[in-house]
């Protein structure tokens, strides 16, 4: 069904001197072209063959292609997939409906780990996972779009990503039986005295993406956090196919508003699945704040541990930052901000502007967080791709990155993404985050010690590195640190109320300097 165009041209002659008479151009008209809407997502999927590379955009449950999705798992010869996408999916939704019918072979994709039936999937070596950093899988695509075959990026530099000790894929029976395929090391260079290491293109054979109003020649319009990876996406495979909330008459739609033009994009369909909301998050009651907790007691400690520490870590948010807040403890610091203090949280599936959680009222599936929690947005917002999104992010433009950690080193090297053989929660954006320490303030906030009562405060790292003399700055229940990344030291600045320097040299796993005017909370 390609789209066939008829040009008129209207000839207006033109008399010279010398009697010759020249025919000019005066003015174009074209017909409208023909449409390129399907009857039907199991026709619009019917080329997809075995072996293909499939883009799935999407980010959680935003955006996410379900409606192509249902008809290709229908498509039962075709198999060996290789899938690309942020995620991989959650049980029956997104690319989990492809794992469960064992058409996928292989995936590339940033933060896997919300499917628990790909993660022991991988483990036990029954598919195979090339895992990359958010930011970097987004630049892959849309470098193959733009006809860039590969690039440098400081992201993923003096880690598991450079040195290709992540396997793609273990041994049947799993990790204890070693590795089948190794993972791909990356070639190193320095510009400008940082290091940089060399990513190729990812080349699509077919893209599904899901969109708000599509017009029926293939402009696309998204709406909120619905835009992710799929403007990209749409942009890079041999065959795109997007399923529409909305199809509209060609036309209808403002060219300032289009966010993919509609050279792209070869098939379109009505979408028909429902949206999805992987995790609400509801904005606190007033009638809430006055019962009682239903936690025990040592489950309400640590969450008053937890808002101690973000508490804390507040006080280093001034007005008018550009701040991004990774999971966990750091989505509890706006609470604490201090008056007079505005920022402007910036969350990686291409928000800046991010509000409170949402009445019950307020929720929207095409509006979530980089958690996947449901969000509001604030008075001046905006929403973008996740390819600006990263720009913003490894461009150093953002002014404050606040993360999580399973362990930081003394010299500000931070692990924070997967225990191998146990765990593969991905990468995620926080490679992307940490790649710019020089422009951009790395603090982690996290618990000082691990469940089992292990420092997470250490010489060096035990666990794969997320970044290397990225961290600026240490936030726990126990106490603060600033670190030296140059020289590799750490020096204890404050102590949190009630705690002794002696339980904090109990509690960490290396030397540290004392400042003298130590002081605390």
């Amino acid at each position: 069904m390609l789209a066939a165009y008829a040009s008129r041209a209207t000839l207006v002659p033109v008399l010279f001197k010398s009697r010759a008479t020249v025919f000019l151009r005066a003015r174009w008209s074209s017909t409208v072209p023909q449409s390129k809407v399907w009857e039907s997502p199991d026709q619009a999927v019917k080329d997809v063959k075995s072996g293909d590379v499939l883009l799935c955009g999407g980010f959680g449950l935003a955006g996410v292609p379900d409606t192509l999705l249902s008809a290709l798992v229908k498509r039962k010869d075709v198999t060996q997939l290789t899938a690309v996408s942020n995620n991989a999916g959650a049980g029956d939704s997104g690319l989990g409906k492809l794992f469960n019918s064992k058409q996928i072979d292989k995936i590339i994709a940033s933060y896997p780990g919300g499917n628990k039936a790909f993660e022991a999937l991988y483990l036990k070596g029954e598919v195979s996972l090339e895992l990359c950093p958010q930011g970097t899988l987004i630049e892959r695509l849309r470098a193959h779009a733009a006809g860039i075959p590969a690039f440098f990026t400081p992201t993923g530099a003096s880690t598991a990503v450079e040195e290709g000790s992540i396997p793609v894929r273990y041994n049947e029976g799993g990790f204890a039986n070693g590795v089948k395929i190794p993972g791909i090391k990356k070639e190193m260079r320095e510009f400008g005295g940082r290091k940089y290491i060399m990513e190729p293109a990812i080349a699509g054979d077919v893209a599904f993406v899901r969109a708000w109003k599509v017009d029926e020649v293939g402009n696309c319009v998204f709406r909120y956090t619905q835009q992710n990876f799929s403007t990209v996406m749409a942009k890079n495979a041999k065959l795109t196919i997007v399923e529409a909330d909305q199809i509209v008459p060609t036309g209808s739609l403002s060219p300032n508003a289009i966010h993919v033009p509609g050279i792209y994009v070869d098939r379109i369909v009505q979408a028909t699945a429902p949206k999805q909301i992987e995790h609400v998050k509801l904005a606190p009651s007033p009638s809430s704040s006055g019962e009682q907790s239903t936690l025990s007691a040592e489950k309400e400690f640590a969450q008053k541990m937890r808002h101690r520490t973000a508490k804390r870590a507040a006080k280093e948010l001034k007005d008018g930052f550009y701040v991004n807040l990774g999971i966990g403890i750091p989505t509890l610091i706006p609470a604490y901000l201090e008056p007079g203090v505005r920022v402007w949280l910036q969350s990686e599936n291409g928000i800046l502007g991010m509000g409170p959680y949402p009445t019950a009222e307020q929720v929207d599936p095409d509006l979530i967080n980089a958690g996947k929690e449901t969000v509001t947005l604030l008075p001046g917002a905006s929403v973008f791709d996740s390819s600006e999104s990263f720009a913003m992010i490894r461009g150093g433009h953002v002014d404050l990155s606040i993360l999580g950690a399973m362990q930081v080193s003394q010299a500000g090297d931070i692990a924070n993404f997967m225990i191998p053989g146990k765990l593969v929660k991905g990468i995620g954006g926080a490679m992307d985050l940490v790649s710019n320490p020089d422009q951009t303030k790395v603090i982690v906030v996290m618990e000082h010690c691990a469940k089992d009562g292990s420092p997470k405060i250490l010489k060096e790292c035990t666990l794969p590195l997320t970044g290397a003399r990225t961290v600026s700055q240490i936030i726990t229940e126990l106490a603060v640190f600033d670190v030296d990344r140059k020289n590799g030291h750490l020096e204890l600045v404050e102590l949190q109320e009630g705690v002794t320097l002696e339980e904090v040299r109990a509690k960490t796993g290396c030397d540290f300097k004392v400042r003298s005017d130590l002081s605390k909370l």
